[in-house]
């Protein structure tokens, strides 16, 4: 045994196999193995696994409750907007009602003052035209006048002589065969 102690020691007092691979210690290695295999099993079974669970349970219930509340938001985000367009819908609708009821009112003021004033311009288009026809009338009686006067004076021009009674007897007969 001496001869075995010797041969494996060397400098410094260091064997010449790796501890862990030392087959002399073996049963003592696997022993030692197996009491912290235990030991910490035993500890990560009663302390670390319960917490863990623990932790992940409440994480599993915050993300139900998350994912509850966020489906309440969106189903009332869901009704607001669908009020929200409805309003929208009726304010709409009732812009284009009182836009139609301005039309429907300016266009009935606007008839009535277009009304008004081709009435106002009937009146006074017959006021003119009577003016018209009074002044017409007046022209065509004084015409006979006018017409003997200026062919009186054409005839003293050119005769030299008053012939008035003939040329009042000449101007009727062209009047009275205008109008026939």
């Amino acid at each position: 045994m001496a001869e075995t102690t010797e041969s494996i020691e060397q400098d410094g007092g260091h064997s010449d196999v790796f501890p862990p691979f030392d087959s002399t210690t073996f049963g003592s290695q696997l022993l030692w193995l197996a009491i912290a295999f235990g030991l910490l099993y035993y500890l990560m079974s009663r302390l670390a696994l319960p917490r863990i669970a623990s932790i992940l349970e409440e994480r599993n219930d915050r993300i139900a409750d998350d994912l509850a509340e966020a489906e309440k938001l969106k189903q009332e985000t869901d009704e607001a907007l669908a009020a929200y367009e409805q309003a929208l819908a009726e304010a709409k609708q009732n812009a284009h009602a009182i836009a139609q009821e301005a039309r429907d009112k300016s266009k009935d003021e606007v008839e009535a003052a277009r009304g008004k004033i081709e009435g106002e311009l009937e009146a006074k288009l017959a006021e003119a035209e009577s003016r018209i026809t009074a002044v017409k009338a007046d022209a065509m009686t004084e015409v006979d006048v006018i017409a003997r006067d200026t062919a009186g004076a054409l005839v003293d021009m050119l005769i030299g002589a008053s012939g008035k009674a003939d040329v009042s007897k000449a101007v009727d007969a062209v009047l009275a065969e205008r109008k026939s």
